[in-house]
């Protein structure tokens, strides 16, 4: 089993980070740090959130202080931050818009020894959404599946979050997208072309 090390001040990210990956914990195991903490021997990767990360040195330390390989975890996927957080030698860059699966097999390949980037799927090179309502990946994929017809709690049981996440993604991508109701939603998954089938 692959033992993970997710670095981040805020007790809210480690706690959400645990519940996402809970689903596969015959894969993977979580540990907490926080900023400065040594990183045990016995870790395999460390998660090492980007937002901490204004310049290469934090990443720089982090290496440094860790056998273990490490991975930053950002929102930004920007050229500058993925060029500097390898120059500085981190073993890869993982968007924040991956869901669990994607995360874990992620995390598997550079615990191998890979060297793993991968971006959110619905932006350009430097990080911006790429659809002109600017949904983000996260709301993008569960508006269409909601246009596959599934129901709140079914989205939320495929994408490991609550229902009530759910509808949170639901509403804001409702106002982007300048609608109101499901069928509304449908519509417009269909008329600009991002159905998931």
């Amino acid at each position: 089993m692959l033992r993970v090390a997710i670095l981040d001040d805020y007790p809210v990210v480690v706690c959400g980070l645990r519940t996402l990956l809970e689903p596969y914990s015959d894969r993977v195991a979580v540990v907490a740090l926080r900023e400065g903490d040594a990183v045990n021997p016995d870790i395999d990767v460390v998660l090492y959130d980007a937002r901490q990360a204004t310049s290469p040195a934090p990443v720089r330390r982090v290496v440094a202080g860790s056998r273990a390989p490490v991975v930053l975890y950002t929102w930004s996927f920007s050229p500058r931050l993925v060029n500097e957080s390898i120059s500085a030698g981190a073993a890869g860059c993982i968007s924040k818009s991956l869901d669990a699966v994607d995360l874990v097999t992620a995390l598997e390949k550079v615990a191998g020894g890979s060297v793993v980037m991968i971006p959110d799927p619905c932006a350009d090179a430097a990080g911006r959404p790429t659809h002109e309502h600017s949904l983000s990946a996260r709301e993008l994929e569960v508006i269409q599946l909601v246009a596959d017809g599934l129901s709140n709690q079914e989205i939320a049981q495929r994408s490991y979050v609550s229902v009530n996440t759910v509808r949170t993604y639901i509403r804001s991508a409702y106002r982007k997208m300048g609608v109101e109701r499901r069928t509304q939603a449908v519509r417009w998954v269909a008329q600009h072309g991002l159905d998931s089938r």
